[in-house]
């Protein structure tokens, strides 16, 4: 068995302009655009597309915006492209940028291609050839926590990344930017959890509990491990909702995608990551180690925790608003409104234990 992660076929829909590809990639100077043998479509992944491209000199990897509505501030290649090339010499496990269209003229959208990391991406489940114990099922938890731990730690002047965000207020700008963002793309057929956004709103700490690089989307499946030891972290992708940022809400937005072994059918169903094997940590532990090695002092995370959710539940309506208008035929989002209206009822039913 194949334990890389493998494209397949590129969908109909999803398809590109190789010729004017193969053009740009001549006059970026890249080394085996004269010769392009192939391009794959990586399946994994629900907002932005990304292929593999073949030459004899070496294998690349193109990031491109999915077609139709956007938000206004979503799918930006170029401003992911620029905080992968300031972090890649303060956070080793960025792929390299090699380079960055800006046009629309070549694809019709920006774009840019970076290098290729031949690893493992864990998804729903650890692969049995990999054997690992609960032992070593531990140590990979703790590495990839350790990893975000790391990049909260980068020096933002040091990257040169102080135009990533807006510094202060971070917390407060994610609640009403969120709020607005899901009733933008609600639709008929999903809850409008006015009473979530009402409680957010309401218990929005006053201040942001500090401001760093944050990656807004870490987890699994946007982590490569190294083939030969799946143990060591060799890369971390999909650097799109980066920003500068409260890291408790970056926790809480990873939190969301977190199912543990007993939670209940409908979230194991939207399981997405191997979070709920032996030696895993729970959603509580996770929180007491990242205190733990970040030195953060963390009294109560219910409010970070409902945010991972809703934040959770805006992002997949946004793609079910563009599914449900026939934007995208990916059959991957034909539970999407489903999956939304659960995160809401989750995000309820948390406040109501709370009380």
């Amino acid at each position: 068995m194949v334990l890389t992660d493998q494209p397949g076929d590129v969908r109909e829909d999803d398809r590109l302009d190789l010729d004017a590809l193969k053009a740009f990639l001549q006059q970026s100077d890249l080394a085996g655009a004269d010769d392009l043998v192939t391009i794959k479509q990586y399946p994994g992944g629900a907002s932005n597309l990304t292929y593999l491209l073949v030459t004899p000199d070496r294998d690349m990897v193109v990031r491109c915006p999915p077609k139709g509505r956007k938000a206004k501030s979503a799918h930006d290649m170029v401003r992911e492209a620029k905080i992968m090339r300031g972090l890649k010499p303060h956070f080793e496990t960025v792929p390299e940028i090699y380079a960055i269209c800006e046009a629309d003229n070549v694809l019709g959208h920006p774009f840019y291609v970076m290098e290729h990391l031949e690893g493992i991406i864990l998804r729903q489940d650890i692969p049995e050839e990999l054997s690992l114990n609960e032992g070593d099922v531990a140590q990979l938890c703790g590495n990839v926590l350790d990893r975000f731990v790391d990049l909260h730690g980068v020096d933002v002047e040091a990257a040169g990344l102080e135009w990533m965000g807006k510094g202060e207020g971070y917390t407060a700008r994610q609640i009403s930017g969120w709020s607005k963002r899901w009733r933008d793309a609600l639709t008929d057929d999903v809850d409008p959890g006015e009473d979530v956004i009402a409680w957010l709103e309401a218990n929005t700490p006053e201040g942001d509990t500090g401001i760093c690089v944050i990656h807004n989307d870490y987890r699994f499946d946007n982590v490569v491990l190294d083939k030969d030891d799946p143990m060591k972290v060799i890369g971390v992708l999909d650097w799109e909702m980066a920003t500068l940022g409260d890291p408790l809400m970056d926790l809480g937005a990873t939190l969301a995608y977190w199912v543990e072994a007993g939670d209940d059918q409908v979230y194991q169903m939207m399981r997405r990551q191997p979070t709920h094997v032996p030696g895993m940590l729970t959603r509580d532990e996770l929180v007491a180690r990242y205190a733990e090695k970040s030195g953060r002092t963390i009294p109560d995370f219910t409010f970070y925790e409902v945010y991972g959710l809703f934040r959770l539940a805006g992002i997949i309506q946004q793609i079910w608003w563009r599914y449900r208008a026939g934007q995208t035929t990916n059959p991957a989002f034909k539970t999407f409104g489903t999956a939304a209206n659960y995160l809401i009822s989750r995000s309820r039913r948390i406040l109501e234990a709370k009380g």
